[in-house]
């Protein structure tokens, strides 16, 4: 059998988890049917994984394999979301722009004040070239305390005051935009990474999670837009507390974020594109395993 995106257009209103009850119902066969069609069909956008094996933040990435990753993408996505200006990182967007693909653009923030410095000159360089269309000045920066809230106020400020004319942000998790409403007023836009698995919550329960964060991050907001700029679930790896990567779970997680967000209107950043081995050091084996594709570039699902 075979699903178009637009039949389950209408799944809303009996409920959080309208979504999930419906898949507990629908064979294996169908739901990577789904999965297929709805990438087919084009997400809203993908967290741009740049590193392959062997490589890590620090390496410098040159312009072949960057494009090679673009153009994987390009059939899937209408969005690219880049974490940094430096490093080979700002090509992403030029080279996204080139394929006609809408780049959220972020500048990389923390404990070196002279790549932070290089960061935002290169994300104001490059929105004045036309190529960033939402401007992220720092991802988690609050989150790993690598910065105080009146530091991450005043490179948000300059960033806005260089180019007014381009929506300018902050990504950190959804809770930090309620603990700090000085940065929430300061962000044109809230930019929220949305986590149940980081957060131990059982796959069952994840969706219903994931919206509880969305709207706490809406409240924070005040009315402005709110964008989920990460959320996902790994395929494999360690467990964290009720929360168990596997194949299935991390197919049927991409599956129901897609019809919610397209039943709700949602904007999503969906983490991550390709799985990435240099995340282990970080995050244990679960690091490397929240790609849609894996390190080699082939679809998992």
């Amino acid at each position: 059998m075979s699903f178009r995106p637009d039949q389950f257009l209408s799944f809303k209103a009996s409920g959080k988890l309208a979504h999930s009850q419906y898949l507990e119902k629908t064979s294996d066969e169908d739901i990577r049917n789904l999965f297929i069609e709805l990438l087919y069909g084009k997400i809203h956008g993908f967290c741009f994984s740049l590193y392959e094996d062997g490589q890590k933040p620090g390496d410098i990435i040159g312009e072949e394999q960057i494009r090679r990753r673009i153009l994987a993408l390009k059939p899937y996505t209408n969005w690219i979301r880049s974490f940094s200006c430096i490093e080979g990182n700002e090509i992403i967007p030029r080279m996204a722009k080139d394929y006609g693909m809408k780049t959220l653009v972020g500048a990389w923030l923390g404990k070196d004040e002279e790549k932070n410095q290089l960061e935002i000159e290169n994300l104001i360089k490059l929105a004045n070239e036309g190529l960033v269309d939402i401007a992220a000045v720092g991802n988690e920066v609050l989150y790993r305390k690598d910065l105080s809230e009146e530091e991450l106020l005043d490179f948000i400020r300059k960033v806005k005051s260089e180019i007014p004319h381009i929506p300018v942000g902050y990504v950190d998790a959804y809770y930090e935009f309620t603990e700090n409403p000085r940065i929430s007023d300061l962000c044109d836009v809230i930019l929220c990474n949305c986590y149940p698995f980081w957060e131990g919550t059982e796959y069952n329960y994840s969706l219903q999670h994931m919206q509880q964060m969305y709207q706490q991050a809406t409240l924070a907001a005040k009315g402005k837009r709110v964008i989920i700029t990460e959320t996902g679930w790994p395929s494999k790896g360690e467990s964290l507390g009720n929360a168990a990567p596997s194949h299935d779970n991390a197919l049927k997680y991409f599956v129901l974020t897609q019809l919610w967000a397209m039943d709700e209107n949602i904007e999503v950043f969906y983490f991550s594109s390709f799985d990435e081995s240099w995340k282990v050091s970080a995050e244990g084996e679960v690091g490397a395993y929240w790609g849609i594709w894996d390190k080699n570039g082939n679809l998992k699902f």
